[in-house]
């Protein structure tokens, strides 16, 4: 079946990169004033904000911006921040809250499918990089790519942390 190209991709409809990048401005001033993340975020290189935002962008089926940057490493790069941190469930759900509250707050779409899809892969996210934070080495190799999120994606169950992110095989 081919795609419907009269559909856009959810970064596509979400606003395309610049819709992005000040999510992730909002979101990281928020992040910045709240007392249960600033001590995880308070010595976040000034371009995080924009590297998130090209990775969500990149997630979302829009173009490469973090791969690009990043090469063959970017998927590892990602989940590298994240390694040793020892994320909690609290943390996570604070992280979750301030980003839907920043989504609502810079007019990102409020319809069910494009929020559905938006939040799937936020919750997914968050709790992958909770289960990495909590490990002492990277799992991911260069044979793992970022994950592509479109209209209806699901993911899991999996057996081990990066086994969704495998190349796609050419067929």
């Amino acid at each position: 079946m081919e795609n419907d190209k009269s559909i856009p991709t959810p970064y596509e409809y979400a606003g395309g990169v610049e819709k992005f990048e000040i999510l992730t401005d909002v979101f990281y001033g928020k992040v910045l004033r709240d007392e249960i993340l600033e001590p995880i975020f308070r010595h976040m290189a000034a371009e995080h904000s924009k590297h998130v935002a090209h990775f969500l962008a990149e997630v979302f089926m829009g173009p490469k911006f973090y791969s690009n940057e990043f090469g063959d490493e970017s998927l590892r790069r990602m989940v590298g921040k994240h390694i040793g941190k020892k994320l909690t469930e609290p943390q996570r759900k604070r992280w979750v809250k301030l980003l839907m509250e920043s989504a609502d707050e810079i007019g990102l779409p409020k319809d069910p499918e494009f929020r559905s899809v938006f939040t799937g892969h936020i919750e997914w996210g968050t709790r992958v990089a909770v289960i990495n934070s909590n490990l002492d080495e990277n799992p991911t190799t260069n044979d793992e790519v970022i994950p592509e999120w479109g209209w209806g994606e699901v993911k899991g169950p999996y057996g081990i942390v990066g086994s969704l992110f495998q190349r796609k095989k050419d067929i």
